[in-house]
């Protein structure tokens, strides 16, 4: 199993933050997003916001490959679609590459 942290942030706006969280709440989940996440060998996911920052938590079994979840995505008009929606609500790291959402954080400390 490996664990990956990843961070993100939202654009600073209360109604889109609101409006974000609804789509993350299990009753308004897209059923091909989850499918998509489960069939890239990732076996748990979890998301948590302060003020306009999400962090991400995702554990993925040892054949997990971040490229191949990519060219998995590219393939899937509904995962597209489900991206280009999150776009809404979503910005870029300041020091996030062209193009890049979720940033891959570094672990400085474990106990």
């Amino acid at each position: 199993m490996k664990r990956y942290c990843l961070a993100l942030d939202l654009k600073d706006d209360p109604q889109l933050i609101a409006e974000y969280e609804h789509w993350h709440k299990a009753e308004n989940n897209w059923p091909e997003i989850r499918k998509s996440i489960l069939d890239a060998e990732i076996r748990d996911m979890q998301i948590y916001r302060t003020g306009n920052r999400l962090f991400m938590i995702m554990e993925t079994s040892d054949h997990y490959e971040a490229e191949k979840k990519e060219q998995m995505d590219a393939l899937n008009s509904v995962v597209q679609e489900w991206e280009q929606l999150m776009w809404k609500f979503q910005q870029p790291l300041p020091w996030a590459k062209e193009g890049e959402k979720w940033v891959i954080m570094e672990q400085i400390f474990q106990l």
